[in-house]
């Protein structure tokens, strides 16, 4: 009986692996043709850095198999797709915005970050501080996304932020993105605790000694 459960684990974890390392070379094919071709090419560094940052368990264990559930990385991916593919598209009368790939994209990073901690370190957090620990992440995320903004702008002439407007309004957008991000902080929390802790059983995948945050 426990041999065949730990087959049935081993054959789970080949078959997420393949999954992930397929969304993974998707992900960068896209970002590679977006700085290529002049297109979204912020956008094209950001999902390079997704994947970046999803591929540091198999770098750090040199085992291909030691890879986050390709649910996530799936849900990580949407939002930078959406944001190249879908923004200022009209579907029912409701027009994409860029902010809410935005919001969902940054915090899929901070979801990834979240999961590599629990599946792949000895680290277990407790159900309030996981919900807690996403959404600051989320929200720290923001911030460094918003400077990274604000530099492109002053150091290259982009136009993210610095883009005509009245320094009020711009002040003003900004504040909201703080605020819909950490709106989209707790939901990402919630997911996590609620699906990727309790229903995905990830924590199997990797043999890892717990402690309790």
């Amino acid at each position: 009986m426990e041999a065949r459960r730990l087959r049935d684990v081993l054959e789970d974890q080949r078959l997420n692996a393949w999954g992930g390392w397929l969304l993974l070379s998707v992900m960068t094919v896209g970002a590679l043709g977006e700085l290529l071709t002049g297109g979204e090419a912020v956008w094209g560094v950001f999902v390079l850095l997704v994947v970046a940052i999803a591929v540091v368990p198999a770098v750090a264990f040199r085992d291909a198999t030691a890879m986050l559930p390709w649910e996530l990385l799936l849900l990580a991916g949407l939002p930078a797709v959406g944001r190249v593919l879908l923004t200022g598209e009209t579907v029912a009368g409701i027009t994409f915005s860029g902010r809410v790939t935005t919001y969902l994209a940054v915090a899929a990073v901070a979801l990834i970050v979240a999961v590599e901690l629990d599946v792949f370190t000895p680290v277990r957090m407790s159900h309030g501080f996981a919900v807690f620990f996403v959404t600051i992440a989320t929200m720290a995320a923001s911030g460094v996304w918003a400077v990274l903004r604000y530099a492109s702008d002053a150091l290259i002439g982009t136009g993210f932020l610095l883009d005509g407007r009245p320094e009020e309004v711009v002040e003003r957008a900004l504040m909201l993105d703080f605020v819909a991000a950490t709106v989209a902080g707790v939901v990402a929390g919630f997911l996590f605790e609620f699906y990727f802790r309790r229903q995905s059983n990830a924590d199997t995948r990797i043999d890892v000694e717990v402690s309790e945050l």
